[in-house]
């Protein structure tokens, strides 16, 4: 049997219901994470709705879960310095004692950076700074000093203390780009997270030029684990959801991460978790 993990888009719904259905998740073993994401607009319409913001949500739901590891699937390189995010990241991991995870990526969302005047820039953009800000978030959170000089970040004896509870905060990094995301994935990452692959056939294509390019700059690819984003909505058949990740699970994936759509109601776990476990 495979792991699996859980996601509530944190918009259309009041606070509350959030930090209920968390607990609710906390309680339940068969979900070792929960996640939420880091956007400003809402992913669904109406645009213009409720989105609460990803990590000062976390901040919250670190001190009202004890078990469940936490994080928020993924977070947009471009929305702060890297700088601020691994400090940011290391607070977190000392709220949560050691249960956070921290997913990157190198940013989507035109509608909300533009309306924000945050710059995205090109593919080619994202990708560039992307990189750099990887490696400078990894330098931060472990080495005593970094120094570092690229086109988009330069830091100069620069440190992050305290340093996090966990001996290393697992890297988690979202995205299907072929040629610059999955090599940056196969750098840095400890997880590689697919969202919503139409089958496994989509999936296997991509793990096989991750696979790749773990060859090239010397990983060992198993060293890193695979997940994949599956939605699942009110009217959803929990037996066929089964199915569904047990075909994603013999096609090599180790992580499920379910997508909650629709209403954010703590209810709807438990008959998810029995029909999974």
């Amino acid at each position: 049997m495979g792991r699996h993990a859980i996601k509530t888009p944190p918009h259309h719904a009041e606070w509350r219901a959030f930090l209920d259905l968390w607990r609710a998740a906390d309680d339940i073993e068969l979900f070792e994470s929960a996640w939420n994401w880091d956007h400003f607009y809402p992913l669904a319409p109406p645009y213009d709705g409720p989105n609460l913001e990803g990590w000062t949500m976390l901040a919250a739901l670190a001190q009202a879960t004890s078990r469940i590891r936490i994080g928020a699937m993924v977070n947009g390189m471009h929305h702060r310095h890297p700088a601020v995010t691994a400090n940011m990241a290391a607070t977190i991991d000392h709220i949560s004692s050691g249960r956070f995870e921290l997913g990157l990526g190198a940013g989507w969302n035109e509608m909300e950076s533009t309306a924000y005047g945050i710059e995205l820039g090109t593919l080619r953009e994202r990708s560039d700074r992307f990189e750099e800000g990887v490696e400078v978030i990894v330098s931060l959170l472990a080495d005593k000093t970094t120094n570092f000089q690229g086109a988009y970040y330069d830091l100069t004896e620069a440190w992050c203390e305290p340093k996090p509870v966990q001996e290393r905060i697992p890297i988690v990094i979202g995205g299907k780009g072929k040629r610059r995301t999955l090599r940056t994935v196969a750098q840095f990452a400890d997880q590689w997270d697919m969202t919503f692959p139409e089958a496994p056939a989509d999936w296997l294509e991509l793990d096989e030029i991750l696979r790749g390019h773990c060859e090239t700059v010397g990983r060992d690819q198993t060293e890193i684990s695979r997940s994949v984003h599956l939605g699942f909505d009110q009217d959803s058949s929990p037996s066929e959801l089964n199915d569904l990740a047990q075909s994603f699970f013999v096609a090599g994936v180790d992580i499920v991460v379910w997508s909650m759509r629709g209403a954010v109601d703590a209810a709807r776990l438990e008959p998810l978790a029995l029909a999974l476990s």
